[in-house]
């Protein structure tokens, strides 16, 4: 027997104000985000629920992500 977890997060009330991609090193490695008026880091992983949030936004083409300064 196989157990697979998965989760569920609720992300239609995810506002997402700004968004720009930070650099380390020369390379893009995650994005400085303004979501619900506090600012977060968030790491480029799929995995992550507010990176999934900000692709999906991309996605629909209600969100545009910055270039890193």
């Amino acid at each position: 027997m196989r157990l697979v977890l998965v989760r569920s997060y609720k992300m239609d009330g995810m506002t997402i104000t700004s968004a720009q991609y930070f650099q380390f090193h020369g390379a893009n490695s995650g994005i400085k985000a303004t979501i619900d008026g506090k600012e977060y880091f968030v790491p480029l992983d799929p995995a992550n629920r507010h990176y999934a949030e900000i692709l999906r936004q991309v996605d629909a083409g209600t969100l545009t992500i910055q270039d890193a300064d």
